[in-house]
C-alpha cells in the first residue's frame, strides 16, 4: 500500500502560519512587562497585564461554535491575526497601564481565535493514519518561535526600542494572514459544523468526551508553564550561570522527538507515547532540583525537550482524534483552554509557594503535579480501556 502524503503545499504553508503566529507572540511574551514597568506599572498591574491575556483567550473560545457557523474556520483564522495585529499597532501608540490592559485583552482574543483555528484546520488537512505525526511537525513552528523570538524581542527592546519591536510583531501576524491563504481547504470539507445546538458554558470551555486529556492538559500545563517561567529564577537561586542555554538545549530536543513520538502515537495510541513523554519530564524536574552546576542543568534540558516535545502534542491530537470531525474547533479549544487554566493557575499556586519554599523547593511540588499526571494516566488506561486513539473518527 501506498503511504499517504503528509508534506503538502498545505501542510507546509499551516506549519509556517502557526510559526509566525507564535513568533509574534513570544517577541512581546518578555518584553511586554519591561515596557509596562517602563511607564511605572505596578507589580500588581504587571500580573494584570501577563494574566490578562489568557483570560481573554479562554473567554472568546467560548464562541468558537458561532463563528465556526457564521464564518467557517479559516475567516475565523483571519479574524484572529487581523485582532492581534490590531493590538500590536495599538501598543505603539497607547502610552497609559488601562490603555495597554485594553489591548492586550484584544490580543488575547486574537490569540484565542488564531491558535485553535489553526490547529483544527490542520487537524482536516492532516491524513488520519499521520496525525499524530503531523500535529507534532505542526509544532515545530511554534518551538522555532519560542527559542528564538523571546531573545531577539528582548535585543530589540533594549537597542532599538518599542518602534522596532512592535511593528515587527505585526508583521509576523500580518506574514501569517498570507502563508495561511495559501493553504486551500476543501469546500466539503469538515468546515461547517452540524446544526446549532444549546451548551452551557461548561460544554464551551470544555467539549464533551474528552476528559481524560483534558485533565492531563491541565496538570502538564501546571509543570510546564512553571518550568517556563521560573526556570531562571532557580537557576539564580542554585548559583548557577547562562540559564537560558536551558531552552536552547530543550527546543533541540524538542525537534528530535517530534518525529518519533508522531510515529508512535499514530502506531501504538496515546498511552504509548503520553506515559513515557510524563516519565521524561518527571525525570527532567528530579534533575532541576538537584542541579548546582550548569552541564546537570543542561542535562535535565534534554529530558525536558524529549518529554515535552511529546505530550504538548499528543494531549492535542488526543483530544482531536476522540471528536467527531466537525467537533475539532471545539476539541482544538479545549486544549488550549486546559492548557491555559492549567498555566494560570500553575504559576499562580506556585509562584506564591516559592515565596516560602524557595525555587528549588517549589520544583518539588512540580514534581508532585507530574506523579499525579503519571497515576491518572495509569489508572485510566488499566480501568478503563479505550480503543487504540490512532483511529480518528472521521463522522
Amino acid at each position: 500500500m501506498q503511504p499517504v502524503k503528509l508534506w503538502t503545499k498545505n501542510f507546509i504553508t499551516l506549519i509556517a502560519t502557526n510559526g509566525l503566529l507564535f513568533a509574534s507572540f513570544h517577541f512581546l511574551l518578555p518584553t511586554l512587562p519591561m515596557y509596562a514597568a517602563g511607564l511605572g506599572a505596578t507589580g500588581t498591574q504587571i500580573g494584570i497585564i501577563s494574566g490578562i491575556f489568557g483570560f481573554s483567550a479562554i473567554f472568546i473560545r467560548l464562541f468558537t461554535d458561532t463563528g465556526v457557523r457564521a464564518l467557517g474556520k479559516k475567516k475565523c483564522l483571519y479574524a484572529g491575526l487581523f485582532l492581534s495585529i490590531l493590538a500590536t499597532c495599538s501598543y505603539c501608540v497607547f502610552n497609559t497601564i488601562n490603555e495597554i490592559i485594553f489591548a492586550r485583552i484584544i490580543h488575547g482574543l486574537g490569540f484565542g481565535l488564531s491558535t485553535t483555528f489553526a490547529a483544527a484546520i490542520a487537524a482536516d488537512i492532516i491524513p488520519a493514519a499521520r496525525r499524530g505525526e503531523g500535529i507534532g511537525y505542526l509544532g515545530l513552528g511554534s518551538t522555532i518561535a519560542m527559542a528564538l523570538a523571546p531573545a531577539l524581542g528582548i535585543a530589540l527592546l533594549v537597542n532599538l526600542g518599542t518602534y522596532a519591536l512592535f511593528p515587527l510583531s505585526a508583521l509576523m501576524s500580518l506574514l501569517a494572514i498570507f502563508t495561511a491563504k495559501l493553504c486551500v481547504t476543501k469546500k466539503n470539507s469538515p468546515e461547517l459544523p452540524t446544526p446549532a445546538f444549546h451548551s452551557s458554558i461548561r460544554n464551551k470551555i470544555f467539549e464533551r468526551g474528552t476528559g481524560i486529556p483534558a485533565v492531563l492538559t491541565i496538570c502538564f500545563g501546571a509543570a510546564y508553564g512553571s518550568v517556563n517561567t521560573f526556570i531562571a529564577m532557580m537557576a539564580q537561586e542554585a548559583g548557577i550561570a547562562h540559564a537560558g542555554l536551558f531552552f536552547i538545549i530543550g527546543t533541540l530536543f524538542i525537534f528530535i522527538s517530534r518525529p518519533f513520538g508522531g510515529r508512535l502515537f499514530d502506531s501504538k495510541g496515546a498511552f504509548a507515547v503520553v506515559l513515557p513523554g510524563g516519565i521524561l519530564f518527571i525525570i527532567a524536574l528530579c534533575l532541576i532540583v538537584t542541579a548546582k552546576s550548569l552541564p546537570v542543568l543542561l542535562i535535565a534540558s534534554m529530558f525536558y525537550g524529549l518529554g515535552g516535545g511529546v505530550l504538548l502534542p499528543s494531549l492535542m491530537t488526543w483530544m482531536l482524534n476522540v471528536v467527531r470531525a466537525d467537533r475539532r474547533s471545539a476539541a482544538s479549544a479545549t486544549f488550549y483552554n486546559m492548557l491555559d487554566i492549567g498555566t494560570s493557575s500553575g504559576l499562580l499556586v506556585l509562584g506564591s509557594l516559592a515565596g516560602t519554599t524557595g525555587y528549588i523547593g517549589m520544583y518539588k511540588y512540580i514534581i508532585g503535579i507530574m506523579l499525579c499526571f503519571i497515576a491518572f494516566c495509569l489508572i485510566q488506561n488499566f480501568l478503563k480501556p479505550r480503543k487504540n486513539l490512532n483511529e480518528a473518527e472521521e463522522n
